[in-house]
Order: structure tokens, then C-alpha cells, then sequence
């Protein structure tokens, strides 16, 4: 009998462990560390970074291991190892990261990490095989997205065994309370056979040479394609510092169609590709890169330190699983005489943030001190302007200009030596009888001005320093002044935008047909303003009277790209224009802010894309806002219109914060009054000038008091600076515990509810199991003691069914010498450890968790699965 009750514990027992078994896939799983990590404390959840989602489904949490970066420019990787033999697919990714503290993450897939520390400097490499990137996150750049029914094919017989996690931290500021960073990502991989697999096709540039001081050099590739079809869904560029743009196409039949075009200074991410892609046998994959040897004093050659180049393209796919490639590569040209033919898109530079430029991606590049100084002052010189806003503009009444004889004022700008440049008219107006109803201009037979139009005044005494502009024009509009002190301009009656040297004698750039309005790409219809990115040199058209369009330009004039449109009846919406009048650039946030006249508002539009970012619009403003200008440190200047019949609002001008919107003065003149205002410009020390058409008349505005409260102010600067520093740690440490425990609470509130479930399933069965062994071993006691007492005892016997008795208890324990012991079971299949997750195997059974460590077997990590007529002037 006792034998028989011996096998029947078993059977339950084994009963037991398979059902252990069926509460969750991760009891079969391979163990992939020889070693545990040593984490912080504040990276909740990565000591168990597998999550079962279900049968087939698991989470594999990648963070950095709590680290802090002692430096700016640092990057960290580390790695993972997959935590199951067979093939598996990376479906979704869910990142981890804070634009505060990272500039961008990279997840590679290989077989063989560079290191097998923690986590080690990236500068020693990333994995010693061939690597494939699986993910990329950057700040202000969309995150990787897999389509439905696509994944990244892992482990198995081809598949990368490893992830390494490669973290950018940029500006390491953030870390002045000396928390540690978990950042990373979250994938969500499946057991489930994928019908698309996704794969890397990397376009390389491997021998352009770049010489020293040379404008512009391209670095072409291109390949035959020669395999099954496959669709394009992202792209990645890649550079060094002298990149401007990287370009990529797929060539059919001659024809050129667009995947992707980026500046290689951006983030580095994966960006989508805009309208479907496919490719098939025999199309041709190119790509351009464009750099500029300006500044290098040496030829710069392919290579992987800071001071050689790199030419990539990285494209992302998708293919049918029977005929999926995971990995392929393009390092030549196979058509030089193509590129011909390229896109005049390819040639130009794509504008980017001014924030973008101090922050490298790939490779450590050092800044120098002067560099990293200049750029310290000008942030100070900007904290000071936005902090001292407690000022009043008022007239200058002493400054003489006000009675200079000019003819119909249009333009104003400030020279890079902050003379004040003026754009008049002379002798010709503009009135009912200048243009036909097709703005077609009628008083040629005028000829054009014959007094110089531009003129350069001093700005404290209004005396004439130099004119010129003579018989150039016939009815000027617009005046802009680049970096460089070249005029841009626009005529109203040629429809046409100049670049004139400071001589002015003959236009080194000419946009649009004299006088033929249009509305295409080579014509304008009485442009208004010009504006001209400082960083790119990018031409900015503000397209006008007759059309309602912003157009972009590269610097040698070519088209980029338009937008805008007409405004419909009733509120205007976002991106239409009833005459965009004046342009104001503004380099600190990228964007470009139109003064939409009619529609009495400004607009602003990121410079890169045109996408509309914010209206600010004031009752005061009455129907009509004329112009607009910017001054670095957040302020904004701009002027109205006449106010109409029965209207009260005022002529008047406004300096506003542009962060907010909000208006923090008003002005008028004291001498004379404003009749059009049509023009205004600012100086960082907040002198204004505005041009009057109709008054004639040039105005001087300064800010009052400006002297003393600007010495107050910095002498409280450093006081207020420390203060705020303080504050924004004690915030930063008083909240970030409580935050970071609420997400990662809701995070894994669905993950924590299913192990209850499961834990309830097991304790039920445990229970049940456990209740009839119990009374069958009080039985065969009973038994036992029965048959000594009535007997007698045998010592012999006694002691066999002490050790059978011992065996039975050692096995339910898991511990007995002769019995099942789930531990010891796992632990000889190969690969297994008992180290890391070697508790996963064991769940359930509490007399197998080390007796030195405390942590409950059942904690979930934080992860979740990822599932009127306007008048004219």
C-alpha cells in the first residue's frame, strides 16, 4: 500500500508542476545572464525585466542599469540577452525616455555585445559582430512604429541572440541632483509566426573625399535591386558635421520617387516614410549625400572618428516571411550618369533648429571653450531680456529723422552695424489707378524711381550715411537686411524679389518675371516681405496682395516648398492669409511669424515644415495688423491699422511676449500720428523705428527708465538664478519618486490584476491538491500506530517506512534525497543558472527561492504591453 500511495503522490505532484507550467510561458524560458545586474533602487521593475502577456506573447524590458553621466556628449550602452532559444518577433516598441535628460536612444540586434559589463562607454563599439538597429528614439523626432503584421525577426537559427541599448545623453544639466537614469525601451516580442518581416537596407558611401574649403561636394550611391519586393515604411540618415542634406529615391523607368530627404544635423531617429514605397527586381535605390568642406584646412575622407565623415542612408522594410532578407547593403554607384537627373531637392539644405546644431549624434565632437562661452553669454544675454519686461517704450522726440523728406515709406531693417536702412518710394505712389483687376501694373510709362530708394541713416541722429536703389524700382514693398548685409526686397509692381549688395547697383538674385503676376512656382503677385534664416540661408517670401502663400526658397533661389491659402468665409482658420504683409524669423524657436493684415492677427510656422504652431491674435489688434518684428529674448513688436468706421480701437503699436502672447506695452507717437503704420523694426536694446506710408514719416521709440532697471536687474540676477536652481531640484526631488511610482503603477495595473488571477488559480489548486495528501497521510499514520500498538514493531521495519515516509515528505518539500525537486529538475537542462531568473522556473514553490534574497517571485515589472476690399499699400 505504501508504494502505491508513494507513485500517487507523484502523479499529483507532477500534476502540480504542470500546472505551474500552464500559468505562464516564462517557466520554460532559457536563462540568459551568468550574472545579475546591479540595479538602483529608482529603476522599478527592472530586476525582472520578462513579462508574460499570455501563451505566446512576452515583454522584454531593456533600462540602463541606474546610471548617472559624469559629462555632457556621453554615451552608455548596455545589453540584454534574449531570454528564449527559439525564434521570436519583435513586434512593438515602447520607449522610456525624457527629452530632459536623453538626446536620443539606438537599440541594436546582434550575437555578440562589445562588453559583457553592466553597461561600458559606447566608444568602445556596440557589438563585435555585424549589428542590425532595430530602434531609434530621439527627442522632437516621431518614435519607430512597426506596421500591423510586421516584425523584426529574433533568435533561432538566424536571428540576433542580443539586444544592445545605446543612450545619448546630451546635456547633462538634468543630473545636477545626481539621480540615476533607467531610460530604455520596452519591446513587446511574439511567438506567433509573422506574415512580414522586417529588415535594414543600409546605403554607404565608402571612398568620397572632401576637399578642404570646397562649397559643395555630393557622395552618391547607387544599386540594382535584385530580390523579391519589398515596401519601404522609415527611414534614418547619417553624417558628420559637415552633412547638410542626405536624400534617398527609388528609380523606375527613369523616374525618381522620393523615400526620404533629411538633414543629417537632426535627431537621429527613424522618420516615416511619407507615401508608400515600394521596390521590385531591377528598380535602382540612390542616395545623395551633400557636404561642404567649408572651414576644414585638410581633405576629410570616409571614416568612423569626429574628424572624418560618414554618408548613410538607412532604409526600413518589410518583406513577405518566405522570401524575407533581414540585412542588406549598397556601398557603390553603380550609375554615375544618372545622378543627372536627381531631384533639385537633393541639392538643398533641409533648415534646422539653432539647438540642433550644438548637439552632435554618432560620434563625440568637442566644442570649443570660446564656443561653449559665447554660447553661455547669449543664453544669459536672453535670460535677461525675458526677465526684465517692467519697461515702457516711449517717442525719442529728440531724434531728428521725423522731418526727413522721404517719399511713401514701405520698408525698414537694421543693418548688421544696427544703422537703420529705409525702403521708400520716391516719387511714385501707390493708388486706385497702379494696377488693372488682373494686378497687371499700369504705370509703366513712369519709368522707374529715379531717387535712390534705399537709405542707410544713423540711428542716433537720423544723419544719411549712404543711399542707393536708383532707378531700379517702381513700387517698393518690402526691406529685410541678412547676416551678411545683403538687401532683400520686393516690388509690388514688378512682382519680383531682389538680393542687392550694400551698392545696390545690380541684383545679385532675382525671383519671379517682371511684371507678370502668377501663382506658380516662378511667379509672385505683389510679394510683401522677405525674410532670411540666419543658420541656412534660406529664402522666406511672404506671396501677397493677390495670392495668400508663404514660399520657401534654397539660398541660390530654388524652390522648396509653399503654404498657405486663401481664407474662407467667416473666422479665419490656421495657414490662411487675407494678405500676409510682414514677416518676422525667429531663430531661437525656428519659426517664422507672418502678419496675416486683413485677418488682424500673426501666425507663426515651424521654418522646417511650414506646420502651423500659434495664432496670437488681440482685440486691440482691431481687422488690421500690418507688421511685425523680433528681437532675441522673447519679444515681439508690431503696429495696426487705422481703426474702420464706428471702430474704437486705436492706431497704435505693441510689444508683446512672444511665449506667451500676451502684451506687455503699448505706444503711440508724441510728434505727428500714425496714419498707416506699415512697417516696424526692433533693436535688442528695445529701439523701435516705424514707417508711416501715408504720414511719410520715419518714428523713434526707445525704452524708458531702460538704464537703471537694467542695473537693478543684474544685480539680482545671480541671486534669482540660484534661487530658481534650487527650486527646480527640490521640485525635481520632491516629485519625481511620487511620479515615477504612479507610472510605473499605471503601467502595469493590467499586468498586476493578471498575476492575481493567476496567483488565485494557484492557490486553489495547491489547496486542493494538498488536503487529500494531507488525510492520506494522517491515515497511513493511524494505520502504522495501530498495527505497533496491536502488534508490535519490527525495528527493520519501522526504519523502512521511516525512510519511505521521509522520501514522501521530501518530496512534497521538494528537498527529500530520492524525490522530485523542481530546482535541481531545471537546473540540469543546459544554459540553466541560478543566478538572475533562476526563481521564474520555481515559481509557486517557496522552498526554492535563495534564502538570502527576499524578493517576492510574483513582482510584476512596470512595463505594460504596448497596445472687405483692403486698401492698398
Amino acid at each position: 500500500m505504501a508504494g502505491l500511495v508513494n507513485n500517487l503522490l507523484i502523479l499529483l505532484l507532477l500534476f502540480q508542476n504542470i500546472c505551474l507550467g500552464f500559468r505562464s510561458p516564462l517557466s520554460v524560458f532559457k536563462r540568459y545572464k551568468d550574472t545579475t545586474r546591479s540595479l538602483s533602487s529608482e529603476c522599478l521593475g527592472s530586476e525582472q525585466p520578462v513579462i508574460s502577456l499570455g501563451l505566446s506573447d512576452f515583454a522584454l524590458d531593456i533600462r540602463m542599469p541606474g546610471v548617472t553621466p559624469k559629462q555632457s556628449d556621453t554615451y552608455l550602452c548596455m545589453s540584454v540577452r534574449l531570454p528564449v532559444d527559439d525564434e521570436a518577433y519583435v513586434v512593438d516598441f515602447k520607449p522610456h525616455a525624457s527629452m530632459d535628460t536623453v538626446h536620443h536612444m539606438l537599440l541594436f540586434g546582434c550575437n555578440e555585445p562589445s562588453s559583457t559589463e553592466n553597461y561600458w562607454d559606447c566608444d568602445e563599439g556596440t557589438c563585435r559582430d555585424k549589428s542590425n538597429i532595430l530602434y531609434a528614439w530621439a527627442r522632437n523626432a516621431p518614435p519607430t512604429r512597426l506596421p500591423k503584421g510586421v516584425g523584426f525577426r529574433v533568435g533561432g537559427e538566424t536571428g540576433g541572440r542580443y539586444f544592445v541599448l545605446q543612450v545619448h545623453y546630451g546635456d547633462i544639466s538634468a543630473f545636477r541632483d545626481k539621480h540615476k537614469d533607467c531610460s530604455g525601451v520596452t519591446l513587446h516580442l511574439t511567438h506567433q509566426k509573422q506574415p512580414l518581416i522586417a529588415g535594414m537596407y543600409l546605403m554607404m558611401s565608402v571612398n568620397t573625399v572632401i576637399p578642404p574649403g570646397e562649397k559643395v561636394v555630393d557622395a552618391d550611391i547607387a544599386c540594382h535591386y535584385k530580390r523579391f519586393p519589398m515596401h519601404l515604411f522609415a527611414y534614418r540618415v547619417h553624417t558628420h558635421r559637415l552633412g547638410k542634406v542626405v536624400s534617398g529615391y527609388r528609380v523606375r523607368n527613369g523616374q525618381w520617387t522620393l523615400i526620404g530627404r533629411q538633414s543629417p544635423q537632426l535627431p537621429q531617429a527613424f522618420y516615416p516614410v511619407e507615401h508608400p514605397v515600394d521596390v521590385s527586381y531591377d528598380d535602382i535605390l540612390a542616395a545623395r549625400c551633400v557636404f561642404s568642406g567649408e572651414g576644414r584646412t585638410t581633405e576629410t575622407h570616409i571614416g568612423g572618428t569626429a574628424n572624418d565623415e560618414m554618408c548613410n542612408f538607412y532604409i526600413m522594410y518589410y518583406m513577405e516571411a518566405k522570401h524575407a532578407v533581414s540585412y542588406m547593403t549598397c556601398t557603390q554607384n553603380a550609375n554615375p550618369e544618372m545622378f543627372r537627373n536627381i531631384p533639385q531637392e537633393a541639392n538643398i539644405p533641409v533648415p534646422i533648429k539653432s539647438d540642433m546644431l550644438k548637439m552632435t549624434h554618432g560620434h563625440h565632437e568637442e566644442t570649443k571653450d570660446s564656443d561653449t562661452s559665447s554660447l553661455l553669454q547669449q543664453a544669459k544675454k536672453e535670460e535677461e531680456e525675458i526677465l526684465d519686461q517692467d519697461f515702457h517704450i516711449e517717442e525719442a522726440v529728440e531724434w531728428p529723422g521725423l522731418d526727413l523728406k522721404l517719399g511713401q515709406v514701405s520698408g525698414l531693417a537694421l543693418d548688421p552695424e544696427n544703422n537703420l536702412v529705409v525702403f521708400h518710394r520716391g516719387d511714385h505712389v501707390w493708388d486706385e489707378n497702379s494696377f488693372d483687376s488682373k494686378f497687371v501694373y499700369q504705370q509703366r510709362g513712369l519709368g522707374p524711381i529715379e531717387q535712390n530708394t534705399i537709405l542707410v541713416l544713423n540711428p542716433s541722429n537720423a544723419k544719411l550715411l549712404h543711399s542707393t536703389g536708383k532707378s531700379l524700382f517702381y513700387l517698393p514693398h518690402g526691406l529685410s537686411i541678412d547676416k551678411n548685409g545683403n538687401y532683400w526686397v520686393t516690388d509690388v509692381a514688378l512682382h519680383q524679389v531682389f538680393k542687392l549688395g550694400t551698392e545696390g547697383k545690380e541684383p545679385l538674385l532675382t525671383l519671379g518675371v517682371a511684371l507678370q503676376p502668377g501663382s506658380d512656382k516662378n511667379h509672385f503677385c505683389q510679394p510683401t516681405d522677405v525674410a532670411v534664416d540666419p543658420i541656412t540661408s534660406s529664402i522666406y517670401v511672404s506671396d501677397g496682395y493677390c495670392n495668400s502663400r508663404i514660399i520657401q526658397f534654397s539660398p541660390d533661389g530654388l524652390y522648396v516648398m509653399q503654404w498657405g491659402e486663401e481664407s474662407s468665409l467667416g473666422r479665419a482658420r490656421p495657414g490662411q492669409f487675407h494678405i500676409p504683409h510682414s514677416l518676422a524669423l525667429i531663430p531661437d524657436f525656428s519659426q517664422l511669424c507672418v502678419a496675416d493684415r486683413e485677418n488682424g492677427r500673426i501666425q507663426c510656422f515651424r521654418l522646417e515644415t511650414g506646420e502651423f504652431t500659434r495664432e496670437i491674435k488681440h482685440k486691440s489688434f482691431g481687422r488690421e495688423l500690418f507688421a511685425v518684428s523680433y528681437v532675441p529674448g522673447g519679444l515681439l513688436f508690431a503696429v495696426n491699422g487705422m481703426p474702420y468706421p464706428g471702430e474704437a480701437e486705436p492706431v497704435q503699436g505693441f510689444v508683446m511676449n512672444f511665449s506667451t502672447g500676451e502684451i506687455i506695452d503699448f505706444f503711440i507717437p508724441l510728434r505727428k500720428s500714425f496714419e498707416m503704420p506699415h512697417d516696424i523694426v526692433a533693436s535688442e536694446d528695445r529701439t523701435v523705428f516705424v514707417g508711416d506710408v501715408h504720414a511719410r514719416a520715419v518714428w523713434k521709440f526707445a525704452s524708458t527708465e531702460k538704464v537703471e532697471h537694467r542695473s537693478v536687474k543684474k544685480a539680482g540676477i545671480e541671486v534669482q538664478e540660484i534661487k530658481e536652481s534650487e527650486a527646480v531640484a527640490e521640485v525635481r526631488l520632491k516629485n519625481k519618486p511620487e511620479s515615477a511610482h504612479s507610472l510605473k503603477d499605471a503601467d502595469k495595473q493590467p499586468l498586476v490584476q493578471q498575476a492575481s488571477s493567476t496567483g488565485v488559480s494557484f492557490v486553489l489548486i495547491t489547496t486542493l491538491l494538498i488536503i487529500p495528501v494531507v488525510v492520506l497521510l494522517a491515515i497511513l499514520i493511524f494505520i502504522r500506530w495501530r498495527k505497533t500498538t496491536v502488534y508490535g514493531g519490527n525495528s527493520d521495519e519501522e526504519h523502512k517506512l521511516d525512510s519511505s515516509s521521509g522520501r514522501i515528505l521530501g518530496r512534497l518539500r521538494g528537498k527529500g534525497g530520492g524525490g522530485i525537486n523542481l530546482g535541481n529538475f531545471f537546473a540540469s537542462h543546459k544554459g540553466y543558472s541560478r543566478k538572475g531568473f533562476d526563481r521564474l522556473s520555481t515559481e509557486g514553490s517557496d522552498q526554492e527561492k535563495d534564502e538570502d534574497d527576499g524578493t517576492d517571485s510574483e513582482e510584476e515589472c512596470s512595463a505594460s504591453p504596448p497596445p472687405p476690399a483692403p486698401s492698398s499699400s
